[in-house]
């Protein structure tokens, strides 16, 4: 019974255990992104914007549709009213002399339903466009955000890569000097070469370990902002598919060279065509506000008058009423306000229009100068990548050279830091061509 109850125990233990393990994740870059547009904090909540503006637009479409009422009240006269009668006449009393009477009962009950129809109100008409015009802002600002998510996930994710390949080119260049090292130390004991080549080799070594650790720190907080950007939890683990090599590669498509740049597709200008439009509605609204009103109202009701509190009661008389009316409000004048409203307005769709115009410009020159910059990525990546093999087999001339004594430390140092530089720039050369590709990717919309 015990063995039974301990074996029961370690189960639930290891259950327990497996439940709070946390989840792991593996992306290639398209995977990456796909998990961002759903679930990056920015993403969720511009996908909530929508949802928001689809709600004003029902909530302003409302405005104009039946709207139907209920009231109940009651009132309990704790002291009465009374109203003044002059005496004489009917109501008995000196000529002259004031008397009073009252009127009402002690308490008194109205229920009664009230149904409204807006007929005609031009801020009405306005506000229905206006609503559709919000619903696209939002719907240009979602598709903004999820290209803004693309560009920084595909960052991140090259910025992962380029640091792990950075570290695996410090750990080989680390191991190539650590034996350089070694042979020239025991070549120096021989007596064979002076100290201040394994000095040299030293600092060169102390260098590299220094810039493999700082590397080191470097890629893991770069795997922690791609966690962040993707909204997962950075203590979960993550796994990238891609390496650096194939996603420049794949980044290179020489195709949009020989396309052409549609200012219409870009959700900066997008959204200037929403502000001139808004702009224009305000106009539009300022025109408006001279329009005559026109509403229609059907009220009907029951009340009640007791002196005792018998409401509640089969045999207390209720009376009904009804009534219809129709309501008709006509500006006449507004010592000017009207004119005044309408001429700010006219004054803000001019600018906006300006501001669309310039918007339009400004992306050009932006297109331009973004394809530039990935015309020259593509033709650095060739370049460092020409000058990464010339720098190795200069470095292994050297490295020949040196061991045989046929050149010094100075000329074998400088073979390995111009080594060293080139092969930073090759990886950075891949990593601008993804990056510019990205950037140029978001001005034209291209997903």
């Amino acid at each position: 019974m015990k063995h039974s109850i301990l074996v029961t125990l370690l189960l639930f233990i290891s259950f327990s255990n497996a439940q709070e393990k946390n989840e792991s994740y593996s992306f290639t870059l398209n995977q990456a992104i796909e998990h961002a547009l759903k679930n990056n904090y920015d993403a969720i909540n511009a996908a909530k914007d929508i949802n928001a503006a689809k709600a004003k637009k029902w909530e302003t479409t409302a405005i104009g549709l039946p709207q139907i009422n209920g009231n109940v009240s009651y009132l309990n006269n704790l002291d009465f009213t009374e109203q003044g009668i002059t005496g004489g006449g009917a109501f008995g009393g000196a000529s002259g002399s004031v008397s009073t009477i009252t009127f009402g009962t002690k308490h008194s009950m109205d229920a009664r339903a009230t149904l409204s129809q807006l007929i005609f109100d031009g801020s009405y008409i306005v506000g229905l466009q206006s609503a559709k015009v919000y619903l696209q802002i939002s719907k240009n600002a979602k598709e903004k955000t999820d290209l803004e998510v693309r560009e920084m996930v595909t960052n991140a994710y090259g910025n992962v890569l380029l640091a792990r390949e950075n570290i695996l080119i410090l750990e080989k260049n680390k191991k190539s000097l650590e034996q350089t090292l070694f042979e020239t130390t025991e070549t120096y004991k021989n007596g064979l070469v002076e100290e201040e080549n394994v000095e040299q080799l030293q600092i060169t070594l102390n260098q590299i370990n220094s810039t493999l650790s700082n590397a080191t720190k470097r890629s893991d907080i770069a795997l922690q902002l791609f966690k962040i950007a993707l909204g997962i939890d950075i203590k979960e683990e993550v796994t990238l598919t891609e390496n650096l090599n194939d996603i420049a590669k794949n980044s290179i498509n020489l195709a949009l060279f020989n396309e052409d740049f549609n200012v219409n597709n870009n959700l900066d200008y997008k959204i200037s065509q929403n502000n001139e439009e808004s702009k224009r509605l305000l106009l539009k609204l300022e025109k408006y506000r001279s329009l005559p009103t026109l509403a229609a109202n059907l009220n009907y009701g029951l009340n009640s008058f007791a002196n005792k509190f018998d409401f509640l009661e089969q045999s207390q008389p209720w009376y009904n009423y009804s009534n219809f009316g129709i309501s008709l409000n006509v500006p006449i004048f507004s010592s000017f306000s009207f004119g005044a409203k309408k001429e700010q307005a006219k004054i803000a769709y001019e600018q906006a229009t300006t501001q669309l115009k310039q918007t339009e410009q400004n992306l050009i020159l932006q297109y331009k100068s973004a394809f530039n910059d990935y015309e020259y990525s593509i033709e650095q990546l060739a370049t460092s990548k020409s000058n990464l093999s010339l720098a190795e087999r200069i470095e292994k001339k050297q490295q020949i050279k040196f061991k045989e004594g046929l050149s010094s430390s100075f000329e074998f140092t400088e073979a390995q830091r111009q080594l060293y530089t080139t092969q930073q720039n090759y990886l950075q050369s891949m990593i601008d061509v993804i990056n510019k590709k990205t950037a140029l990717d978001k001005i034209t919309n291209i997903k």
